[in-house]
Formats: structure tokens, sequence, C-alpha cells
């Protein structure tokens, strides 16, 4: 006589957003469709911030199933991050003007220029001091703005612009990035291309020049 078998369960239950998930499998998402997903993920943090943000509603605009996003990404945190290092919210690429203050300058007019990512920034740190998880995949996504501050502070030392040993070195990218979020959270106005170059010349050139 057979005996039908039950397919095998799960202890796990559906996790919340950001909480556990069920055991990750090969995705079979195409790379177009990532982007799309990205870009809606994007749309909902400018819209709502990233605690209003949910799993469903990801879903739901990306006309997926949420199952489909856990076994790619795992859960809120690692979904936002990719989508973050997916968009890349400042762009390093091709920045070398040939002097420290000409790449500075540059870098302010593209962060200054790119309103969309600001808000993406000011929609993700509050989080990030309450969410480990979130706080440790955003990392990943900075570490490469930071990599690229570095090079470009190490190529003004080769060209003899800065000691190569200066302190303020390993700030630069507190300097950058604060002046960003406090320009909001102080004055309560956008990071504009002038007052970040403003700024630069004031506060970051004279830290990392001074002798």
């Amino acid at each position: 006589m057979m005996v039908s078998q039950a397919s095998p369960r799960s202890d796990r239950t559906d996790p919340a957003d950001g909480g556990p998930c069920p055991p990750r499998r090969r995705s079979r998402i195409s790379a177009e469709r990532e982007s799309e997903i990205y870009e809606g993920v994007l749309s909902l943090l400018r819209e709502v911030g990233y605690e209003a943000l949910t799993m469903d509603a990801v879903a739901l605009g990306a006309r997926c199933s949420k199952a489909t996003l856990y076994r790619k990404w795992s859960g809120k945190p690692r979904l936002v991050a990719a989508a973050l290092r997916h968009s890349r919210p400042f762009d390093f690429e091709g920045l070398d003007t040939g002097s420290l203050a000409g790449d500075l300058h540059e870098l302010t007019v593209r962060i200054g220029e790119a309103k969309k990512d600001t808000d993406l920034l000011q929609a993700v740190v509050p989080a990030v001091t309450k969410d480990p998880e979130l706080a440790a995949a955003f990392g990943e996504v900075l570490r490469q703005d930071h990599d690229a501050l570095y090079s470009m502070f190490d190529r003004a030392a080769e060209r003899g612009e800065v000691a190569a040993d200066c302190p303020a070195r390993a700030y630069l990218p507190h300097l950058l990035l604060g002046a960003v979020v406090a320009r909001t959270l102080i004055d309560l106005k956008e990071p504009d291309p002038l007052y970040l170059q403003r700024y630069v010349d004031a506060v970051v050139l004279p830290a990392l020049t001074r002798r």
C-alpha cells in the first residue's frame, strides 16, 4: 500500500520586515528585473522613509511575490542596501581633475545636484542607528565611497599637495557627509553646490592642507 508523504514543513514562520527569513534559494531574477525592483525600492524610500517601507509594498509595486524578494535579499535591510549600492548615491566615476581642490569642488557639484540621492540618505540615516542589520549593509555601500575619497586624498599626497600622514585624512568622509546631513537639520535648507563649495574651502581644504 502506498502512503502519500506530506511535503516537508519549515519551522520558520513568515518573516516580518527585516526579520528572520526562509532559506535562500538561487534567484532567477534577471539583471533588468533587479534594476526595476531597485528603482521601486528607492522610490518608496523617498516617499515614505525606511521605517514605513514594507516588503509587501515593494512586492506590490514590483508585481512579484514577497517570497521572491526574501529568497533573493533575505529581508528589508539587505534589499534597501542593495538598491542603494545599485544607484551609488554619489558618483565618483572619473573624478580626477588633477588637483585636490578641483576634485572636491567637482564632487560638491555632483552631490549638490543629486537631490534625489540626498533624499535617500536622509531617509535611511535615521534608521541606521536603530537597525544593526541595516547599519552593516549600509556600511558596505558607504565603504565604496570612502575608498574613493581616500584615493582622492592619496593622489593629492603623491602630487605634494597634502602631507601623506595628515590626520584629517581619516575624517574626510565624515566632513563631507556631515555637511550634507547638517545642512538640512540645522539650516533647514538643501546642501546645494554653492554651499558645499564654500564649506570645502572654509573647512575641508584647510584641515587637509595644514602642515
